[in-house]
């Protein structure tokens, strides 16, 4: 499909397709739909609106909520008015929420029914906040999110972007300290969205599910592609594994995306394989490492085309990308790469002194690209240390090939050295989870008195599965080096992990290593 030069910042989107195909549908969400002419109107109201509530180009504005339709006539009429939306994320404490909000000096609250009584608590925390819009019905003073929209005038107010403003600020999930603020600029999406169109080929004629969450470039992102194709976008509004099955056959959807826990919960939920899934054509997957025998079980069930994408927030997600081509033959040792560098895309893997490592060696991921964000939102040393130059440092390992395919091994701050040897969990969890018994396992290392560090396995069983420590430690040993296999097995009912399905290793870290310090390359 030929978007052509009409779409050059984030508002064009919704003005192209209004354009072009007024009638067609945009979005759907639980049983409400709305056409691109609409969305278009919508999003006008909302800059027109955000304009007469005073708010100034490049200022922010907040959403917090789970997935709605709201979010994207939001997202439009922010970028039309040269407005930074930040989506919050909604899974935090009340004090992180407020932090996020006052770091980003928000001036507006948008704010869904579900966190009415969070706000209300945290109301006389949030600094730069000047209103609150209530995403529902009216709340407390505070006016409804359709009422304040439609008081404004749907005309495009035209105003003038700049590709170097900032779009969207996604904060980083706060895993090791305060979330940052990653700066995406108009021009970091439209550098994104057209090598989208390349991912199985997209077109006005596809259904794209929307499930991941929208504060997670993952969502976002995905999102945006779908509406730069000109595609209907169904919007769920959490993952709610059995829904999604439901909502792939009611509205024939045809790709999506997902993280590799939400393809291992939607294996696990009864009734997958008999789920009418036939219109499915595409899966694309990414943001975490993905285990083998997880990806060919799921190429398996859900029989489908299968792509992998790999990046950070701060790249505007995915820079490499492995088609479906590379994923038949579930044999092949290609399935454990995430691809080759998309268009515009350069990568390099270095050493710890900076310097480039040979093929097939493990080093840190450095990208460079139009799409490395603009910075961290008010953190200079911290931009300055993941930017240095032209060069964004994924803080990733993993090593190129002869042919330019990219292995991501895992977080450099999760590998562990076990008597001078790197070991790197997401080959120790890919190896473990293959055993019939294991449901979900998460590596970490800890303290060991002779070898610095030493491999634990935290291990879910399936219910009703039962194995033993030293049965798991032996399966792992058949199939990768005896050193990067488990020395001990610890079992749990659930793993601790991020919204967006990472697991949150300094947590199973942390009672291992207290009152000690761990070193990280």
């Amino acid at each position: 499909m030929n978007t052509g030069s009409e779409m050059r910042r984030v508002g064009d989107i919704a003005r192209a397709h209004a354009a072009r195909r007024p009638e067609a549908i945009a979005m759907v969400y639980q049983d409400r739909a709305t056409s691109y002419a609409e969305l278009d109107r919508r999003a006008n109201r909302a800059a027109n609106a955000l304009g007469g509530a005073g708010i100034r180009p490049q200022a922010r504005v907040a959403y917090l909520d789970k997935n709605t339709d709201a979010f994207f006539e939001l997202m439009f009429g922010a970028a039309k008015a040269n407005v930074v939306l930040v989506s919050v994320n909604w899974r935090l404490a009340p004090p992180e929420i407020a932090y996020v909000i006052n770091d980003a000096t928000a001036e507006v609250l948008f704010v869904g029914p579900d966190y009415f009584e969070m706000v209300d608590k945290i109301r006389g925390e949030l600094k730069t906040v000047k209103h609150i819009v209530a995403l529902g019905a009216a709340h407390g003073g505070w006016p409804s999110y359709e009422a304040w929209r439609d008081r404004a005038a749907d005309s495009d107010p035209r105003l003038a972007v700049a590709g170097s403003d900032v779009a969207l600020q996604l904060y980083t999930s706060g895993t090791t300290g305060h979330p940052k603020g990653v700066q995406l600029t108009h021009d970091n999406l439209l550098t994104l969205l057209p090598g989208a169109l390349a991912w199985g080929d997209w077109g006005s004629g596809d259904v794209s599910l929307v499930c991941m969450p929208l504060f997670h470039i993952g969502g976002s992102g995905w999102a945006l592609a779908g509406f730069y194709a000109g595609a209907r976008n169904i919007i769920e509004r959490e993952i709610v594994p059995a829904e999604i099955l439901k909502l792939i056959a009611a509205h024939r959807i045809t790709r999506t995306f997902f993280v590799p826990a939400v393809i291992l919960f939607l294996l696990q939920t009864p009734g997958v394989q008999e789920a009418d899934l036939a219109s499915l054509k595409l899966v694309i997957y990414g943001a975490s490492p993905i285990p083998l025998e997880l990806l060919r079980k799921a190429m398996a069930v859900l029989k489908c085309d299968f792509a992998q994408v790999y990046g950070l927030t701060e790249t505007t997600g995915a820079i490499t990308y492995l088609p479906p081509e590379d994923h038949k033959g579930a044999a092949g040792e290609r399935l454990k790469s995430c691809g080759k560098p998309m268009a515009g895309v350069e990568l390099r893997v270095v050493d710890a002194a900076g310097n480039d490592v040979p093929v097939g060696q493990v080093g840190e991921i450095l990208c460079r690209s139009a799409q490395n964000m603009k910075g961290y939102w008010n953190l200079p040393r911290e931009t300055q240390n993941t930017m240095r130059g032209e060069w964004l440092h994924t803080g990733d390992a993993g090593y190129l090939d002869k042919d330019g395919y990219l292995y991501i091994y895992d977080r450099v701050k999760d590998m562990i050295i076990s008597g001078g040897e790197n070991i790197y969990p997401a080959e120790v969890e890919s190896a473990l989870f293959g055993h019939p018994a294991i449901a979900d396992v998460a590596v970490i290392g800890v303290p060991d008195a002779t070898w610095g560090e030493a491999v634990k396995a935290i291990v879910v069983l399936k219910p009703g599965a039962s194995a033993g420590a030293q049965e798991l430690i032996d399966y792992a040993r058949g199939r990768i080096a005896h050193y990067k296999a488990p020395r001990s097995v610890d079992f749990a009912q659930a793993l601790p992990r991020t919204p967006t399905g990472k697991i949150l290793k300094r947590e199973l870290r942390a009672p291992f290593w207290k009152g000690r310090e761990r070193q990280v390359i």
